[in-house]
């Protein structure tokens, strides 16, 4: 089991099952949405995902694609995305989980657009696009 929040806590939630597919998305859309040179999600089922507070204080944003961001409405932080192609998973940004996480990143995707500025220095595979 997992736990995680939002930066003011307002937002909290747990997870019951496995995080999958984790990776470092270096495209603009993620690197904008962290605001920072890039993003770490992973994937799990949604049944596995359940808000224990402050599920009203989301916000929505369609960045197209079906792909839907959530955002906590007081602190800005972003918590997850669904993606209506498939609407039993849910891609959760790790910054925001609590406990100590199991599983580990697997590769770099978009890194055809990642920021100028930034250097990968491991050896995870890196991927032009997803």
């Amino acid at each position: 089991m997992y736990t995680g929040s939002c930066l003011c806590e307002s937002v909290q939630f747990e997870i019951s099952g496995n995080i999958s597919d984790i990776v470092y998305c270096h495209c603009s859309k993620c690197r904008k949405a962290q605001g920072s040179a890039f993003a770490t999600n992973g994937n799990l089922k949604l049944v596995d995902f359940k808000f224990i507070a402050g599920e009203h204080l989301l916000t929505q944003y369609d960045s197209g694609n079906g792909q839907l961001k959530y955002f906590c409405q007081k602190c800005g932080s972003p918590i997850m995305s669904k993606n209506t192609n498939t609407p039993e998973l849910i891609r959760v940004r790790l910054g925001t989980i609590d406990s100590a996480i199991t599983e580990k990143p697997e590769a770099h995707i978009f890194v055809s657009s990642k920021a100028n500025w930034e250097e990968i220095n491991d050896s995870l595979p890196q991927h032009d696009e997803y």
